[in-house]
């Protein structure tokens, strides 16, 4: 499914460069965290990632309304968090990071919590990261930088921009049982940032 909404993005000459691959590592937890530009910033990341069954924490309002997207969100082991009700978004994210320290699975977490627009990236929320920390111990961190995947809805959902450049980077992991929590999030949001294209 990833794969054909990869594609029809490409009809429109939307292209797509991955880049650090090296950094990412088989048979481990692994827990990405990414910038937030678009809704279509989920497809490339799960089609290029589907080895490591990433699982996606998403505010639960998506889990309706958009064709494919909200029914893999619903049936593909996603955390669905109401952001209104702190308690039920802290137990999803916890189930979540049990599910993939058991399972050797991933999990992408977007805490800006919001879309850029523009792709200025927002300041990062602690909260859901500092859950999937402590609940999936022997997981490693890995960062990612997306650029450009807010100029595919620049207009809104229609017309889409053509011709379109995004870029996916992977970056250095980081293994959660060598740092502590406010280190993770201070290196992740700096490596995540640093590369950002405007």
């Amino acid at each position: 499914m990833n794969k054909l909404l990869v594609n029809c993005t490409k009809i429109l000459g939307t292209t797509y460069t991955y880049s650090g691959h090296e950094n990412l590592i088989k048979n481990v937890p692994l827990i990405f965290v990414s910038n937030h530009q678009s809704m279509y910033d989920i497809s490339p990341i799960e089609y290029d990632l589907a080895d490591y069954h990433p699982k996606f924490i998403s505010k639960i309002e998506l889990a309706k309304g958009f064709p494919s997207i909200s029914y893999n969100l619903r049936n593909g082991g996603s955390a669905l968090i109401d952001r209104k009700n702190g308690k039920q978004a802290i137990e999803e994210i916890k189930k979540l990071a049990q599910f993939i320290q058991k399972n050797n699975y991933s999990a992408v977490i977007f805490p800006e919590g919001t879309r850029s627009k523009d792709g200025t990236p927002k300041a990062f929320k602690e909260n859901g990261l500092k859950v999937l920390t402590k609940y999936a111990k022997d997981a490693y961190v890995i960062p990612i930088t997306l650029n450009n995947t807010w100029k595919l809805t620049r207009y809104g959902i229609f017309p889409m921009n053509v011709g379109t450049k995004v870029t996916i980077q992977y970056h250095k992991p980081l293994k959660v049982s060598e740092y502590k929590f406010p280190e993770i999030l201070e290196l992740t949001e700096k490596s995540v940032t640093e590369s950002i294209t405007t």
